[in-house]
This record gives C-alpha cells, sequence and structure tokens, in this order.
C-alpha cells in the first residue's frame, strides 16, 4: 500500500471542500485552509457531512466509516501552519491570476523545496500562475471535476517548467486516491476535457438560438442519445469503430454547417442583460421553480452515483 500523504486545500468552497472529502476517504489526513471569508461562508463540516450522508444513503459507503472520515480533516485560518507539514498542497481559490500568483509565491517561501503545490483551475494558464515562484518544478494543474467526490477525472497539467518527477508523482497519488488522471502534454486554455465541453456548448446554445430545437429537446438529445455513450465510448474510439472514411465523408458535408464563433452567444447575451442567469436567477434558457433547482441538483448526484456504480467506478 502507498504511503499516505497530507494534503492541504487552500480555499474552503465547493470544490475545497468536495476534493478534501476525496483525500479523506481515501485514508489521507487534510486540512482545509480558510482564505477570505470562508470560514463564515463555507460550512465545510457541515457540507462534507451531508456529502457523506448521501454516499450512505446510497449504498456507496457504511456510515460506520464517516467518523474516521471526517476526523482526518482539520481546518485553519493560518497559511504557515496549513503549509508547514504538507506534502501536497491544492489550490481552490478565485478564478484571479494575480492571486493565485501572489499565493503560490507565498507558498514557494513557506514550504520545502518537496512539496508539491497545485492550482485547480479551470481556466487560467499554470505556467503564468508559477511565473512569480523560485521553484516552478514544484507547481503543476490538476484540474478536478465537481463534485470531486464523485467525478473520477483529474485532468494533472503540464508546465513548460514542471518536472518529470512532480507529474509522475501528482499523477500516482491521483491514481491511489481512486481517481482516473489524464496527462494534458501542452497547457492550453481549456486544457483538455474543457475544451471538448465549451465546444458542445457552443453547438447547443446556437442550435436553441437557431430554431432548431428547444433547450429541453437539446438536453434530451444528449441524455439519452450519444451522450449515454460517451461514459463507456469515448468520440476518439467511436471514430476508429465506425472508421476514419466514414467520419472524413461526415466532416466534409457537416462541418460548413456548424457553430463556429469565436464569440459568446449573442442569445446568450442578451439573456444576461435581461438578469436571467440560470438557477441563481431562477430563468435562463429554461425557467425553474425552486423545486426544480433542488430536485436537478439532488437528481445529479444521485445520477452520477447510479451511473458510476453502473460501470464499476464506485
Amino acid at each position: 500500500m502507498a504511503e499516505k500523504k497530507k494534503i492541504a486545500l487552500l480555499g474552503a468552497g465547493t470544490m475545497g471542500v468536495g476534493i478534501a472529502q476525496m483525500f479523506a476517504q481515501a485514508g489521507h489526513e487534510v486540512k482545509l485552509i480558510y482564505v477570505y471569508d470562508d470560514k463564515v461562508r463555507a460550512h465545510p463540516y457541515d457540507t462534507m457531512t451531508a456529502n457523506l450522508n448521501i454516499l450512505r444513503d446510497e449504498g456507496v459507503l457504511d456510515g460506520a466509516e464517516i467518523p474516521a472520515i471526517m476526523g482526518r480533516v482539520t481546518c485553519t485560518e493560518s497559511l504557515e501552519e496549513g503549509a508547514s507539514s504538507a506534502d501536497v498542497i491544492i489550490e481552490c481559490i478565485v478564478e484571479n491570476l494575480a492571486v493565485k500568483q501572489d499565493y503560490f509565491q507565498k507558498l514557494d517561501a513557506l514550504c520545502p523545496p518537496s512539496t508539491i503545490l497545485t492550482t485547480n483551475t479551470s481556466a487560467i494558464s499554470v505556467t503564468e500562475i508559477a511565473e512569480k515562484a523560485v521553484h516552478k518544478e514544484r507547481i503543476i494543474g490538476t484540474h478536478f471535476w465537481n463534485p470531486a467526490y464523485l467525478i473520477p477525472l483529474v485532468e494533472v497539467v503540464r508546465t513548460k517548467y514542471v518536472s518529470d518527477q512532480v507529474v509522475q508523482a501528482t499523477y500516482d497519488l491521483l491514481q491511489e486516491a481512486g481517481k482516473k488522471p489524464v496527462i494534458v502534454k501542452k497547457d492550453v486554455p481549456g486544457f483538455l476535457a474543457n475544451r471538448m465541453q465549451h465546444a458542445l456548448q457552443r453547438e447547443a446554445i446556437s442550435i436553441v438560438e437557431n430554431g432548431i430545437a428547444d433547450a429541453r429537446d437539446v438536453d434530451d438529445a444528449i441524455k439519452y442519445g450519444f451522450g449515454m455513450r460517451l461514459g463507456v465510448s469515448g468520440p476518439m474510439e467511436v471514430i476508429d469503430r465506425g472508421g476514419l472514411d466514414l467520419t472524413c465523408s461526415i466532416h466534409k458535408y457537416l462541418f460548413p454547417h456548424l457553430e463556429n464563433s469565436t464569440e459568446p452567444s449573442r442569445l446568450m447575451l442578451r439573456l444576461m442583460e435581461e438578469g436571467k442567469l440560470g438557477f441563481k436567477t431562477g430563468e435562463g434558457f429554461q425557467a425553474w421553480t425552486p423545486e426544480q433547482i433542488t430536485e436537478s441538483n439532488a437528481n445529479l448526484t444521485r445520477g452520477l452515483i447510479q451511473v458510476a456504480r453502473a460501470l464499476g467506478r464506485l
């Protein structure tokens, strides 16, 4: 069995708590470092307990395990205390380059060179985040997906500075903790999965904007169609199965008709101007009652558990 590490999470928001829970479930000691108003706003212990109770109710873990899992998690408001004994520090704070750079500069000065420093950014260049640090070779991207305790994927993002040893150690840690790490060999905008996800969203919004289908039917076409297959067979495998010649023929005909805008949808911008932001306002591309929002969130968590169990990933 691999040696358990001491993991520190910088930021106790949704992602920080989810990642902390995941490592605690895997047997690691975890320390959450409060940033800004995390202590008041986040309620990490309550959130983590609620998450674990759902897993207990769904039969994913034995309820008797919960006290031991929670016992591996502590919180602090001191950056120095949080960084003092950590083997790995994972940053989960605001998506602001300057703020991240300052924190990594501080962490780099506080921690011995053996400490791996990672960022959970979903958009900002990891190479740029590392710029103010001295030991840039130990800074790497680890992009988790929400909810981090349920979705296996973690994108391990190389920078132009990071050492091969840090990449391998990070990969091994995540794999040992039950995640599915993938290596992103180039630090590009959107990394790997977000590039594909937002390309799909661009086309989905365009279909609605051009009156081809309603938003609900767009979602159903994916949920009840190729979305079911994607969890088992990814796009590159699908192409190879059907044949590159067939796919090439389809691309020649179809690509000229697909959305290729480099700007956000005008429909989305108009809805935003009207104050329609989605769940947070009760309407976005669709109208949502409070009851529907609660049901949707519950369905996501329980649906992910069911899918993971069906695919042997829990």
